[in-house]
């Protein structure tokens, strides 16, 4: 019996890619190397831009949320509605990238892995100076001595059996640092491979520094979280 993959797509404002992003991966799963059923869910986390009407075109089951509350909100919800025994979270601007999401299904099918998280191509264009993803690298290798070099990717699939025993309700953008320090404490085996997604790139504008700084704070707080009640 061919297992089935719930693939879960938190989204704020993303009405311009989502639709891309989702044909990708409604064009990945026909085309497959190996047979999988799939779940297809989007999390509308408040948008005002018409992103929950474009998800309703493509989605499995659509979840709106009135107000903004934050990607870990959107993931817990999302994750709440899954009925797979794998689960995979994908960012919703990678457009046509979206269509390599299989790769990430491999280890874990194959018993390998646990949990897989994608390593992505370097940016294009200059971003930010390393800062958050230096407090992620170094906060994930001092919570759980894992050497993490994605430890801010948010493409990753797992068994539905990790999101069970985590448990924690994750903050904001902290939600894949939280979920990587507790899966390795919980003892489960993560496998990073590069896979070439590719996603809307802010570079060094004020919005980009705005979204870094929040990134920033979240980051910060899901680790002192992590370290306040580590995870059993």
């Amino acid at each position: 019996m061919a297992p089935l993959i719930s693939v879960i797509i938190p989204a704020w404002n993303e009405s311009r890619l989502l639709a891309s992003t989702l044909e990708a991966v409604s064009k990945a799963h026909a085309s497959a190397a190996f047979p999988f059923d799939m779940q297809l869910i989007v999390v509308d986390d408040g948008s005002r831009d018409g992103t929950g009407d474009v998800a309703c075109a493509w989605a499995d089951v659509v979840l709106r949320f009135p107000v903004n509350s934050g990607k870990g909100a959107a993931m817990y919800a999302g994750w709440q509605a899954a009925s797979g025994e794998i689960v995979v979270f994908l960012d919703a601007d990678l457009g046509s990238t979206a269509e390599k999401f299989p790769l990430l299904l491999e280890p874990v099918l194959r018993g390998e892995a646990d949990l897989t998280v994608a390593k992505l191509p370097p940016a294009s264009i200059p971003g930010g100076f390393g800062l958050v993803r230096g407090l992620a690298g170094r906060g994930v290798r001092l919570l759980s001595g894992y050497d993490s070099g994605a430890p801010l990717s948010g493409q990753r699939a797992m068994r539905s059996e990790v999101l069970r025993r985590c448990e924690r309700k994750y903050q904001g953008f902290g939600a894949e640092v939280g979920m990587m320090v507790d899966a390795v404490r919980l003892g489960f085996r993560i496998v990073e491979l590069e896979v070439p997604f590719r996603h809307r790139e802010t570079g060094r504008t004020w919005q980009g520094w705005l979204h870094r700084g929040k990134q920033l704070c979240e980051v910060g707080l899901t680790l002192w979280q992590c370290w306040r009640k580590p995870a059993c």
